[in-house]
């Protein structure tokens, strides 16, 4: 990440005390830190219900520097004295009086101009109060700018998204929202616009008169661990279709903005999901698979299936993986189906993209034993970080045709200078690109498109299907791109 701004703000991180923060948002600071696209000009204030001291927290912010960076540096300390600690209660008003008499002799300790990030890396009920209260009592009255970072889920539906959307705008204005989606985050997600618009090769290609289809692919080897209690809230379908996959899908599918702006971006994006074709009714059992994961084996290990995880009803129907036909009404897509499929205790970890070419009306090498096959773009997004194009070739020593893999993957001097995606979306909320953060016309029309899925399938006669741990879906996946004569690609492979 080559940047010359280094923006001046403090970073009040609500659920310091949390696993994201250690995780995530600690290592992604400092290396930000390290890279000198933060000067000595910021402050991160951590608040929590824990009795810790600003010492507690140094100590884990180190800890977590130690854990997650390969090559932290001697800067540790003077990285982490600018990190406070404040216990915090978020219904008593006392509380952000402290905070904004806090903030205000961090500006004047550390020269910050009034900027301010507030980071909810906690229990989403509590959004709403936290946003209100903030501009209740002065917080963010500031002569600099004010941004509220959320994490998903924003909502549980479109009815408590519009709630808690109307809750934060009493407070922060649309501009000042960043609704973050790690996803959009990744290396390879934000390469999917240079890869469509920056080669001629594939601009003129990438519509339904030279696809046939698009595969996006999300799986994890991960069960629950540990997180049913919040599992049996969202499944699979609210989990990761609602957000990480009509993302992909809203940007592999978007016509070309007339300027790489914010804005332009997203009212492309707007419109993808606009036409996008709402899976109800009968084609909510035609179009769409929902599943739960069984027993299996897993790395030669024998794992449970969902219904023996911990804090799991042993009568759930709540569906651990989503397959789904999209369908975007509008000229360029017009008939070219977007499959989608995402699961847990999946036989790997892949998330990929497949693009799937038409074929030629006349192949001359088509024939009776040839291994010739359509042409793909697949980008890789995790774990490897990638383009495979694959063509046709001649296979040596005979006149028959191959796939040919042309392949460029991020090596290990890539890799490290790779900004882990929460460093590259901290970095754009300071700087106020928000781009790749989900504005509320995109929440909005993606929660409409899985409500009228969910309930479908609530009101849906159709048993539950089921697949093996360390499988790679149910019989019934396959059976989705059968009907159309298409197969899933092997992510394992490609």
């Amino acid at each position: 990440m080559k940047n010359t701004e280094q923006p001046k703000a403090v970073l009040v991180l609500f659920g310091s005390t949390g696993d994201l923060a250690k995780r995530k948002l600690f290592p992604s600071i400092y290396n930000l830190y390290q890279k000198r696209n933060l000067s000595e000009q910021f402050a991160v204030v951590g608040l929590g219900r824990r009795e810790w001291t600003d010492d507690i927290l140094q100590e884990h912010v180190r800890a977590s520097i130690h854990e997650e960076v390969n090559d932290a540096t001697a800067d540790i300390e003077t990285f982490v004295s600018h990190f406070t600690y404040m216990p915090f209660d978020v219904t008593n008003k006392e509380s952000y009086t402290r905070l904004k008499n806090k903030l205000a002799g961090l500006d004047d300790e550390y020269h910050i101009p009034g900027n301010r990030i507030f980071y909810m890396a906690m229990a989403p009920e509590f959004f709403g109060t936290i946003a209100e209260s903030l501009k209740s009592e002065g917080v963010t009255n500031t002569k600099g700018w004010s941004r509220l970072v959320i994490e998903k889920p924003f909502g549980h539906d479109l009815s408590s998204a519009k709630k808690l959307n109307g809750e934060i705008r009493q407070a922060f204005a649309e501009d000042e929202i960043y609704r973050i989606d790690h996803y959009l985050g990744k290396e390879m997600v934000q390469n999917i616009q240079v890869i469509r618009f920056a080669n001629a090769m594939f601009e003129p290609l990438w519509n339904n008169r030279n696809i046939s289809n698009i595969q996006v692919t999300s799986s994890e080897k991960l069960g629950v661990e540990g997180r049913g209690g919040y599992y049996e809230k969202s499944g699979a379908l609210r989990d990761m279709v609602q957000n990480h996959m009509l993302q992909m899908v809203s940007l592999l599918a978007m016509d070309i903005p007339l300027r790489l702006t914010t804005d332009d971006i997203r009212a492309e994006k707007i419109k993808v999901l606009r036409a996008l074709r709402s899976v109800e009714g009968e084609r909510a059992s035609t179009d769409a698979v929902r599943a739960q994961y069984g027993k299996g084996q897993l790395d030669g290990k024998e794992v449970p299936g969902y219904l023996s995880e911990e804090n799991v009803d042993p009568h759930s129907k709540t569906e651990t993986y989503v397959a789904a036909k999209l369908m975007i009404d509008n000229h360029t897509w017009a008939g070219v189906p977007f499959f989608i499929r995402t699961g847990k205790r999946m036989g790997v970890k892949s998330t990929k993209i497949v693009v799937q070419f038409k074929e030629l009306p006349l192949n001359l090498y088509a024939k009776e034993g040839a291994t010739s096959g359509p042409n793909l773009l697949i980008i890789h997004i995790q774990p490897d970080e990638g383009i495979t194009i694959v063509l046709n070739g001649k296979k040596i020593g005979s006149a028959e045709t191959t796939p040919v893999d042309l392949e460029y993957r991020h090596g290990t001097t890539d890799r490290v200078n790779t900004p882990e995606a929460y460093e590259r979306l901290l970095y754009d909320c300071m700087v106020g690109d928000a781009t790749n953060f989900a504005h509320w016309d995109e929440v909005s029309l993606s929660w409409a498109f899985v409500d009228a899925l969910s309930e479908a399938w609530e009101h849906s006669d159709k048993p539950l299907a089921s697949y093996e741990s360390g499988s790679m879906g149910p019989r019934e996946a396959d059976q989705l791109l059968d009907k159309d004569g298409f197969h899933w690609w092997p992510v394992e492979d490609v």
